[in-house]
This record gives structure tokens, sequence and C-alpha cells, in this order.
């Protein structure tokens, strides 16, 4: 029989909401991000880079891209005969058929996968956040406490606690408490949401819990085991890592990629970040262009100016045209003349010639002031915005436009133009 010490459960069917249009035709760990990765690519570096060699990669809502960016493996050397990387959708049994209800659901509903593998232990683990972090101290940290769960937590201020799951420890950090999104915490070590579990344990929590609605990791397994006296502790992480949930954070982390001395390093030798890499050609930089402090993709054409901005692959920037402070998505093409601020486009956008992106005082977007803020524009998936149009702060864009959707060539700041056929 196959025989792992430790596999790893890695959860990807989120749609993301709070990414607005971004997320619309594409799972959130699929985004694109820093120029040439997707978010998904870094759980799964770092499951190579720690040694774990068996992934399972648990996919619900708008998997495609997905799927094909992950296919069999290669990139991040996961094709393998015994192990490697597997897609694991929700599918249709001969009893009923369901969707994963929650993450704990979702791993519930694959434990016949797990089992196959026989480990000691899993590691569960979520595919939306940016970090590199080594999975074996971890699991070395795992086995020196003798723990059955250990949950690996961050520092976080005080202030700022009230938003995290928060584990309080005894000071040999077994966790003797824990409180959901507390308004007064008692201590500041929010959850990561990265967990290793002893394998029968979280197969008999899963068991005992199946039918809980929207069985969650949070909510259920976890207080479950912590009641039948499972030792839980606490695994302090100190690294860089950032939950790209929100449009704002995930402008933030593309920002700090292009810092001089950038926060979260894309070039360490040690530990490569491995993705998905079309066959392209290299980049090209006009002699008329400027480029200062971004990353720019391959196969990318560039005859403008780019200041502060993170460029994908393949994307075309007209002569003339200036772009700051933006993230362009792979296969854009941006006409000439045209000036961008604070703009997310994703892929496959057209922008016309003379187009002004993110100009003018800011308003709040009309539809979802949470999610389009901090004064970007945010333009979806294969949209096309003609000739000659201006657009202010906080707006969104998403779907073939046309000129007679916009009033006098202009969208205000805080609108929301969304083209029916879109769902924003």
């Amino acid at each position: 029989m196959i025989k792992k010490e430790m596999i790893a459960m890695l959860l990807a069917g989120g749609q993301g909401s709070r990414l607005g249009v971004l997320t619309s035709k594409v799972a959130k760990p699929a985004v694109a991000f820093g120029g040439k990765y997707r978010i998904i690519d870094f759980p799964l570096s770092n499951c190579i880079n720690s040694g774990v060699d068996t992934v399972g990669v648990l996919t619900q809502y708008q998997p495609l891209r997905l799927n094909t960016h992950i296919g069999i493996g290669i990139p991040w050397d996961l094709d393998r005969n015994i192990g490697g990387v597997t897609v694991l959708p929700p599918y249709e049994k001969s009893a009923h058929s369901e969707w994963y209800t929650g993450t704990a659901n979702a791993i519930y509903q694959n434990m016949d996968y797990i089992d196959g593998f026989n480990p000691d232990y899993v590691l569960i683990l979520s595919g939306d956040h940016i970090y590199k972090m080594d999975y074996e101290v971890m699991l070395d940290f795992h086995k020196e406490k003798e723990a059955e769960v250990t949950i690996a937590v961050m520092p976080v201020p005080m202030e700022e606690a009230k938003r995290f799951g928060i584990m309080i420890t005894d000071e040999s950090r077994r966790i003797t408490d824990f409180e959901e999104k507390p308004l007064n915490p008692r201590s500041n070590l929010a959850s990561m949401g990265i967990y290793i579990f002893n394998w029968k344990t979280l197969r008999n929590a899963l068991v005992v819990n199946a039918e809980q609605p929207s069985l969650d990791f949070g909510k259920h397994v976890i207080p479950y085991c912590h009641k039948n006296g499972a030792p839980l502790y606490a695994y302090e992480f100190n690294g860089y890592w950032k939950d790209v949930g929100t449009l704002s954070s995930y402008w933030e982390a593309n920002m700090e990629l292009i810092n001089i001395v950038p926060e979260f390093n894309l070039y360490e030798e040690y530990w490569k970040i491995y993705t998905r890499s079309l066959i392209l050609p290299p980049q090209y930089i006009s002699a008329e262009s400027v480029i200062e402090k971004s990353i720019i993709g391959e196969g990318s054409e560039v005859y403008g100016e780019v200041y502060n901005s993170v460029i994908g692959c393949g994307v075309t920037i007209g002569k003339g045209t200036v772009i700051r402070d933006s993230i362009i998505m792979d296969e854009t093409r941006i006409g000439d003349g045209c000036e961008l601020y604070k703009a997310i486009l994703a892929e496959g956008v057209a922008v016309g010639n003379r187009v002004r992106l993110g100009v003018g005082e800011e308003a709040p977007n009309e539809t979802d002031p949470n999610i389009y803020n901090n004064g970007m524009v945010t333009v979806g998936e294969k949209s096309v915005i003609p000739d000659g149009i201006t657009v202010g702060k906080n707006s969104v864009i998403f779907g073939v436009t046309a000129l007679e959707d916009y009033e006098d060539s202009y969208l205000p700041s805080g609108k929301t133009l969304v083209k029916a056929g879109e769902e924003a």
C-alpha cells in the first residue's frame, strides 16, 4: 500500500466576491498576480519547496482556468507517478450529489482520496494567500509538541485582532482557547487558515460532524477537537503573508513587489515560485518608451510610459500612453495617448485611444462601495472601452461598452457600468 507521511489539501474553490469583477469569470486562486503568476502558484510552490509532493486541489467555482493552469503539475515538479497534484472537483455519488458546502465538508467528501495515501498527517491550505512558508518546519514543530492539531498563527497589531480568528495559548504554545473575530481580543495570534492534523484525529472529527450544515474548520472541526481534549498548538509564523481577498489588498500586494527592497521577494534562488509559463517572445521596449520601477511580463510591447506598475504577459501599451500605479493583466491592449492612474485591468481588456482612467475627485461607488474604493478603477475581463472616454475614480466597467454607454464620453467617479449578460 502507498504510504505518505504528509499530504496537502489545498482549498481553491472560493469565488472571492470581494475582488468584484476580477472574479466574475475565474476563481480567486486563478487570478493573475505579479505579472506572470497566479495566486495559487504560491501555496503550490511552498509545497514542493517544503518537500510535500502530494497535493489535492479542491476546486468548485469557475474551475476551468484553474484546471488548465495546474494541468498535471509539471511546473511545480508535481507530475509524479505516485502522488503529485490532483484536481478534486465535487462529483456525483450514488446516494446523492452535492457541492462542497464548507471548507471541512470539501475535505470530508474527499476522504477516499486521502485514505489512498494512508498519511500520518494532513496539511490544510488555502489557495488565496501570498506568502512563502516551509511546511516541513511546521511539521517538525507539530511532532515535537506531540500535537494532534497545529494551527499556523501570525502576530497582528492588537487593534486589528478583532478581524481574525484569535488563538489564546499558554507559555508552551498550547492553545487553551480561541475566539472568532472577538470584540475584545485576549491575544494577537491570528489564525492563518493553515493547519496540520493527525489524519486519524481529522478523520474522526469529519465523520462525527458530517451532518453539520456548511461543515467548517473554524466553526466545527477545531472546536470539536479542542472539546475532546486533542492537544492543539499554535505555530508562529513571522514572514510576509498577505490575504489578497480585497481589491485594495490585492493592489497593495502587487505594488509591494516593485519596491526597491521588496517586502516579498520573487527572485530568491533558494525558494523559487513556480508557474505555468506560456511560450512567449521576449518583451519589446521601444526607443521612445520610459519604464520606471515596474514589472513587465514576457511578450509585452511598450511604446509609452510605465511608472510603478505591474504589467502582465502579452500586453501592448500604445505610443504616448502613460500608466501609473496600475495592474495590467495578460493580453490586454491599450491604445495611443491614454492616461491610466491606479487602474486594475483584468485579462484580455481592449482600451481604445485617448482614454483616461482614474481622473478627477473621488466619490463612493454607487453599487459596491465596500469593494470598489481607494480611488481605483477596475475593469473586468475582456471588457472593451472605446476611444476618447474619461473615467473617474472608484468606478467599475465590465463588458463590451460602446460610445453611447457614456454620456458626453464620460463615466463619473463612483459609477458602475456593467453590460447586460455580465455579472459584477
